[in-house]
Order: C-alpha cells, then sequence, then structure tokens
C-alpha cells in the first residue's frame, strides 16, 4: 500500500516511500518451513493421529503469523517528502509520526554484518522537540535513504534561501504605488496618504 497523496501538502512530493525489509518476514518464514517440514516428517512414520493433528496446527498457526506480518508489512510506509519524513503503521489500531526536514539534526544508520549482506539496516534520526530520537527498524538500504534525507534537507534550505532573497524591500516608487492603491480603495484617507508620501518622498 502506497503512501496516500491526499495527506501531502500543496507543492509537497514523494521522493522514497518504503515497506519493510524483506527480511521482516525471516523469522515467520523460517519457523513455517519448520513446522511444515516437522509435519511431513509425522505424515510419513507411523505416528499417533494426535501428534500429526498438533504438527498440522503448528502449520496453521505459522501461517497466520506469516499473514499477519504481511498485513504489517503492507500497512508500514517510511516516507521522505520534499518538506518532512513521515512513518506510518498499524493494521487496524495506526500509529505514525512526522518530521519536519527543517527539524532534523542528525541522521545515522547502523548494520551487522549480516544485514549489510542483506541490504537492511537500521536508522537513528535525531531531531529537535521533545522526543529527540527516533528509531527505525528494517529499513532497505539506509546508507542511501541517509543520504536521500540530507539531499531533500539541503534542497529544503535552498528553496527558503530563494524565497528570502524573493523577498525584498520595495522601492520607495513601488511603496507610494501601493499607497496609493489603499487610498483609491478607501482604506487610508487622502490626507493620510499625502503625509505618507511626502515621509517617502523625503528619503529619496
Amino acid at each position: 500500500m502506497t503512501f496516500p497523496p491526499k495527506l501531502l501538502n500543496e507543492d509537497e512530493e514523494v521522493v522514497l516511500d518504503l515497506h519493510p525489509h524483506w527480511w521482516f518476514f525471516s523469522t515467520p518464514a523460517f519457523t513455517l518451513v519448520v513446522t511444515v517440514a516437522a509435519a511431513v516428517g509425522v505424515a510419513m512414520v507411523d505416528a499417533p493421529d494426535w501428534l500429526f493433528l498438533a504438527a498440522l496446527g503448528a502449520v496453521v498457526l505459522n501461517l497466520l503469523w506469516l499473514a499477519g506480518r504481511l498485513a504489517r508489512w503492507a500497512t508500514t510506509n517510511f516516507v521522505v517528502t520534499t518538506d518532512r519524513l513521515i512513518y506510518r503503521a498499524g493494521v487496524v489500531a495506526k500509529q505514525g509520526k512526522e518530521i519536519p526536514l527543517e527539524r532534523l539534526n542528525d541522521i545515522s544508520f547502523s548494520q551487522t554484518i549480516f544485514e549489510r549482506l542483506m541490504g537492511a539496516g537500521d536508522l537513528l534520526i535525531e531531531s529537535a522537540g521533545a522526543r529527540g530520537q527516533q528509531h527505525f527498524s528494517d529499513i532497505r538500504r539506509p546508507a542511501r535513504v541517509q543520504n536521500e534525507i540530507y539531499r531533500q534537507i539541503e534542497l529544503a534550505q535552498a528553496r527558503d534561501a530563494d524565497r528570502m532573497a524573493g523577498r525584498r524591500q520595495l522601492s520607495i516608487p513601488e511603496q507610494i504605488e501601493k499607497l496609493d492603491e489603499l487610498r483609491q480603495r478607501g482604506v487610508i484617507s487622502q490626507a493620510e496618504f499625502d503625509a505618507k508620501k511626502t515621509q517617502l518622498l523625503d528619503r529619496l
């Protein structure tokens, strides 16, 4: 399940939309293989019926466990947008976290040797606020995710700098023009317009 576009802000775009790494399924999948092998072994020997039923029950339970993991995987999103970092999880009960990019202070990742071979790992994100540190596990290619988050932070800072540069102070003729518009709309009186215009002209 992808992150719903309706939850995005105006002019916000999704850069990364990740589900947990496939290693998320490793434990229930391994247990299912073991229980299936045990059930087949019990069926091939002259074992009591109760033992076969018990083995079959273990297979069913592990199938349900694996199905539950699949549902959790499908409803867990680690999202990086042009404005923020979003984490959403939960099949029935939902939980979510949102951190604006400008509040991120540090992003680090950790991988065991095995996780590095699998292409999985954990992210530790420090942000300004009450929560401070946030830990996210089973992230696919965490080093690349870290680099992408830093890249989006730099792009967001560049956009903010461009917006600030665009907010230049109006020249005196432009200020007088704005005042005249207010006078014509009746927001200020002719006397107020003349007084302010005189003040501006004196600054030339």
